[in-house]
């Protein structure tokens, strides 16, 4: 299996690092990475991501490591975050979930293979499509009647068109401060590096082929 090159001082270098409450985030980093064009740097959309040169850039943190173990991340102490939009994206190499969000702060988030889509709360286990499941729960968030921003209507849960593993993404509600998600793939074992950006706030789970 070929590891994406993605050297962490490179992006380092190419984005502002903002720290946050201990959080690390990028600015200026588009949702399919950079594009570099006479020696600038400039943000690529989510569809097109690679570079002049054909060379696939990711916009990581750069303390976030391409692995199957578990992920985490604390979110910044004023974090009041409502999911406002969701997507799904296959790319070069690996399929990319973004969480939109609105409201203050910086998420946190924890990010893990599970066995099933048990929902926090009720203790429900949601049927899945696939034959691997990543759940993603995204710290600092809020009901959508505390933060004032109206949240993600759907379709939920989105079909994994256009990728390669990602069967489908289910968004199974907030609890505690804790927005629950479920990402279904067809196979698992696959490392996965989770992110955030800005401009707007954005949490990036992408998982290599």
């Amino acid at each position: 299996m070929n590891r994406p090159n993605t050297p962490h001082t490179r992006l380092a270098a190419l984005c502002g690092v903002l720290t946050v409450g201990g959080v690390l985030a990028l600015t200026g980093c588009g949702d399919g990475g950079l594009a570099t064009t006479s020696g600038s740097v400039t943000a690529a959309p989510v569809d097109s991501p690679t570079s002049e040169s054909g060379a696939t850039l990711r916009s990581t943190t750069p303390n976030t490591a391409w692995s199957t173990d578990s992920q985490r991340a604390d979110a910044s102490d004023d974090a009041h975050l409502t999911v406002t939009g969701l997507r799904v994206g296959g790319h070069d190499g690996y399929d990319r979930v973004v969480y939109e969000l609105g409201g203050t702060g910086v998420p946190g988030w924890s990010v893990r293979y599970a066995d099933l889509a048990v929902q926090e709360g009720s203790g429900e286990v949601i049927p899945m499509a696939g034959n691997a499941i990543l759940e993603v729960l995204i710290t600092g968030s809020g009901y959508p009647f505390d933060t004032g921003v109206a949240e993600y209507d759907g379709p939920n849960p989105l079909p994994g068109e256009g990728s390669e593993l990602v069967t489908e993404t289910r968004i199974s509600g907030v609890f505690e401060g804790t927005t629950q998600s479920f990402i279904g793939l067809e196979s698992g074992g696959h490392p996965f590096t989770v992110s955030t950006l800005s401009d707007p706030t954005r949490l990036v789970v992408d998982i290599e082929h």
